[in-house]
């Protein structure tokens, strides 16, 4: 009889530490499957800011100022005019007479 108990026993504590394992190995997987994916945002993060800082240090070299204006293709050229068309707000008068009637 004691013998029962000490087998009994022996399974169960084989069988408890086997579950804890093969806990133990989903929570160790799921670990590793988070750091790839951290890794692989940081690689890209750090992709980012070593672009940005090229950048950076491209405009502030010497000439940066007309490298950036170059690259600028909304300037409005020296000869043309800019228009802006904005609507008067219902509380402000317009400032030049219009043909819309309230």
């Amino acid at each position: 009889m004691c013998s029962g108990i000490g087998l009994t026993l022996k399974l169960s504590l084989a069988l408890v530490a086997g579950v804890s394992l093969v806990r133990l190995g989903g929570a160790y997987q799921q670990r590793l499957d988070r750091y790839g994916e951290i890794t692989a945002v940081l690689d890209i993060q750090q992709a980012k800011l070593l672009k940005a800082q090229n950048r950076f240090d491209h405009l502030f070299a010497t000439g940066g100022e007309q490298r950036l204006i170059q690259e600028q293709d909304q300037w409005i050229a020296p000869n043309r005019l800019r228009v802006v068309w904005k609507q008067p707000g219902r509380e402000a008068a317009a400032p030049y007479p219009t043909v819309e009637r309230p």
